[in-house]
Formats: C-alpha cells, structure tokens, sequence
C-alpha cells in the first residue's frame, strides 16, 4: 500500500479516550520550547491586539465620561475583585500545574468552583448596602448589584479555560479573550454614547463575562461529569487553598490604596491615581501576562528537569528585563506628554502619579516572576507565608503616604518595592533551581541599558523644553531611547547577541507545530 498523506490524520474518538485527551501532556514534552515560543507570540499579538482595543476605549471613554464616574466604579471594583478570587480558589492553576489529572477530579474541581461563584456572588449581594455606606455614595447599591452577578459566569469556565491552559492552547484562549474584549468595548461606548455614565463601564464588565463564557465552552469540549467524593482532590485542594491565601494578601495589599484614597480624598482623587496606575500596568502586561500564560505550563512540565527548569526560567526573565525596562522608563520620564496625549488634559494632574508609580514599575516585571517558581513547583505554602509579609510592607507603606494623597501614596508605594527587592526575590529562590545571582546576571545589561535611555530622553526633554505637540515629541523621545537602549544593549553583551536571541525566537515561529490529542477532530 502507498504510504499515507503527512498531514494530520482526522481519526474517530471513542468518549473515554476523547474526555482524556483533555488530561495527557506527555506529548508537550517533545517540542516544549517551540510550543513556548509559539504560545508566548500568539498570546503576546493578543495581548497587543488587546492593549490597542483598551487603549482606544480608554481614548473613547476618557471623553464620554468623567474622573467621578471611573472613581465610582472603581470603588466597588476594589471590594468586588477582592471578593472574587475565592470562587476560583487556586483551582484552575492546580489543574495546569499537576502531573496528572483525571475526569473524575475535574468534574469535582468545577462543581466546587460553580458552587464558590454562587456564594461569591451573593455575599457581593449581601454586601453591597455596606459599600455604599463606607464610601457614602448611595448609587453604589445598584452598580455593586449588577457587577455580582457578572461572577456566576466566570464560575462556569474556570476548568475549561484550565484544561486549555494545560494543553497550551494559547491561541484559542487568545481569540476567545479579545473576540470577548470587542464585546465589552462596543457595549459600553454605546452606552456611554446615550448617556448612562458610569453604567456604561458596569456593562462593560457584564458584556465582556458573557461573551467570554460562551466562547470558552465552545472552544473547549470536555464537559463535566457528576462530582465523586473520592477523586483525589485534597492535595489539589490544599495547593489552591495555600494560592487563595496568597492571591487574599496580595489583593488587600494591592487595592487598599484605591479603598483609601476614596474614603480619605474622595472620587475625584481616585480616579486621577486609579487611571495613573492602570495606564502604567497596561502595557508592561502585554508582555508579562502572556509570559506567565506559557511559562508556568512549561515550568510544570519542567519540574522534574532541574537543569531544563533554571535554564528556561532565567531565559525568560531575561528577555521580560530586555522588553520591559526601556518601555518603562520612556513612561517615566515621558508622563507629561502620555497622560496629555491618551487622556486628555483634564488628567494632567494625575502626571506625576503616573510617574511616581513607574519607579515600581521598573522591579514588578522581574518580581511578578516569583509566582511562576512557587506555582511550577507546588511550594504555594511558601508564597503564602510571603504574602503575609509582603501585606504588611505593603500596608506600612500606604499609611505612610496617605497624609500626603495620592502621590504620597503612589510614592511610598514605590519606595516599599524598591527596598523589600532583593530579600523577597531571595526567598522565593531558595528551593528552585535558580538563585539571586543568577537573576541578577539575567537582568543587569538591560538595567544599564535602561538607564542610559532614561539619561538620553532627559537630557532631550532639558535641550528642547516645551518644543512641538504632545504626539511630536513622544516620536522623537521614543526614537530616541530605543536607538540608545539597542546600542547599549549591543556594547554591553560585546556584540549583536541581543539582537540574535530575538531572531532565534523569530525562527522558532516558523516551525510547524504538532496536534495535540485534543485537536484531532472526528
């Protein structure tokens, strides 16, 4: 007989082996760096796609809305999405983490998760006369109401998007999130358009956790069984329990300055430093999200490897160091000319909080890495103790600067990650492959590289002060620091290495990549 075609062959399935096609990932194994590359690009154009679609809304509805509307809605997102993470529990990264997994888990996993986003969503009910009355805004009854109810949907597709994850089917949860982003988008600039204020940014969130439900339950066919009481899920439990508790510290600590600044300083202040810190994060996650998306599959898989593991990690944050810093920097250094160009002048005030906070900007790409190495390897008890103490630095910090408003906040914020650096790196390394030093060697030509950029784009700023429009000179200071960082990125390394890493991955890009079991299609 001829031999048959090379192509993907398209075979029948019986259910049993369809359902655990879901669940087997031996096979990632055998292209792990490439299926890295690959997810890592795909996620990060959908994360580019998705900065520019925010990034427009934000231009859209900076003008159809006002600081008081965003203040508002954030004042009851600062207690929502707090509340929120206990319907997940850590169980979703407990399925991407864990060697293997079987239905029977999964089905239990995802019951529990629905039956956390019914209570979540209820106690959210429960509380939402209490927000209203700590900020002293009546209308915040009714917003909370409405964005409880957006959690009943996210309970639904926490273990499918998993199973997506731990497939490393990034292009789909890719498509799905912006096709849902599009949604949201569109929903509210047409209310926001007609008059409904800061409703539209509540229709918002309710668009875009519909759309993103019904696409993730189309992408993804596992279906979930009945819940077994003796699955084997304890140890899942416990790594998600231990998650949860660090996912609670980090969230109070990150979000107690938004709930301060409102109840102290009022709408008005919040939405000058919310709108600051949510343009300065907004373009460091289109890179560090989509790492973190490939990375901690990959890691999981490596876990084993300890050679394999150090190596890919330290490749990783080495190239977050060399995408990162001289953006980070640019914003920096370039605040007054951003916040008038995106947002308008009505926001100039929040300027120097945008600034401010870039300083912590410049650590939190290479700290944020952290939680790849406790997840990767099932140590989330330790990043629970770390949270603890990283809270109360946290806490420390915002009761320091919060006589001084929202700068002082932003401020002491800054300095708290600056000095608590090195010891917290120091103690998530201590049972990985991996060590302070070898960070350090990681990310040090970049650092210096940074620099230099930030001295060049400085020293324009000083030569030309107050020449052209907005848009001319964040050109030429663009121009100016990428030129400078490239050049001192080159010297640095002795030679074009910088710039033969990024066309490796180029070439990685193009290799065709294997079906996994779950592609197959009948």
């Amino acid at each position: 007989m001829p031999n048959a075609p090379t192509e993907t062959k398209k075979v029948s399935l019986s259910a049993e082996e369809t359902t655990s096609s879901f669940f087997d990932t031996e096979y990632l194994k055998t292209d792990l760096k490439g299926r890295s590359v690959r997810g890592g690009a795909v996620t990060m154009v959908a994360q580019g796609a998705r900065f520019f679609l925010q990034m427009g809304s934000t231009i859209v509805l900076a003008r159809l809305l006002t600081p008081q509307d965003f203040g508002l809605v954030a004042m009851v997102t600062a207690v929502t999405g707090f509340v929120m993470m206990f319907k997940d529990m850590g169980l979703s990264m407990a399925t991407v983490q864990r060697n293997e997994i079987n239905h029977d888990q999964i089905s239990t996993l995802f019951w529990i998760n629905v039956g956390l986003s019914l209570a979540v969503m209820l106690v959210i009910a429960v509380l939402a006369p209490a927000i209203a009355w700590f900020y002293g805004e009546p209308r915040l009854v009714w917003v909370t109401l409405a964005l409880a109810s957006a959690f009943i949907f996210g309970g639904f597709t926490i273990q499918h998007q998993a199973l997506l994850r731990r497939q490393m089917r990034f292009g789909t949860l890719a498509l799905i999130g912006i096709i849902a982003m599009v949604v949201s988008i569109v929903a509210a600039i047409i209310a926001a358009w007609y008059g409904a204020g800061y409703w539209a940014l509540v229709i918002m969130q309710l668009a875009g956790a519909i759309a993103g439900a019904i696409g993730v339950w189309a992408a993804c066919g596992w279906r979930p069984g009945w819940p077994v009481r003796s699955s084997g899920v304890r140890t899942m439990l416990a790594f998600g329990g231990n998650l949860t508790g660090f996912n609670f510290m980090n969230y109070f600590a990150r979000n107690l300055d938004n709930v301060l600044i409102g109840r102290f300083w009022g709408a008005g202040q919040l939405g000058l430093y919310s709108k600051a810190y949510g343009l300065l994060l907004l373009p460091l996650q289109q890179v560090t999200r989509p790492m973190a998306a490939v990375a901690i599959p990959a890691l999981s898989r490596l876990q084993n490897d300890p050679q394999q593991y150090r190596r890919y990690y330290l490749k990783a944050i080495s190239l977050i160091a060399f995408v990162t810093m001289p953006g980070v920097m640019f914003m920096i250094f370039m605040s007054d000319e951003i916040i008038g160009l995106v947002l308008g002048k009505q926001w100039m005030a929040s300027s120097k909080i945008f600034a401010v906070l870039g300083v912590a900007a410049l650590i939190q790409p290479i700290m944020g890495t952290t939680g790849w190495l406790f997840v990767s390897t099932g140590r989330t008890d330790r990043m629970l103790r770390l949270g603890v103490v990283s809270a109360v630095c946290v806490l420390t910090a915002f009761a320091i600067g919060l006589p001084f408003g929202a700068v002082g906040v932003a401020a002491a914020y800054a300095i708290c990650n600056v000095i608590f650096f090195v010891p917290f790196y120091w103690y998530s390394c201590i049972t990985t492959p991996v060590n302070t030093v070898d960070m350090f060697h990681a990310v040090w030509r970049s650092a210096l590289a940074g620099l230099a950029a930030a001295v060049a784009i400085v020293a324009f700023k000083v030569l030309l002060p107050g020449w052209g429009a907005d848009i001319t000179r964040l050109a030429i200071g663009f121009a100016i620091c990428t030129v400078v960082y490239v050049a001192c990125s080159c010297a640095l390394a002795r030679g074009i290495s910088p710039i033969s890493e990024l066309i490796d991955l180029g070439r990685q890009l193009q290799r065709p990549k294997p079906a996994s079991p779950c592609e197959v299609q009948n």
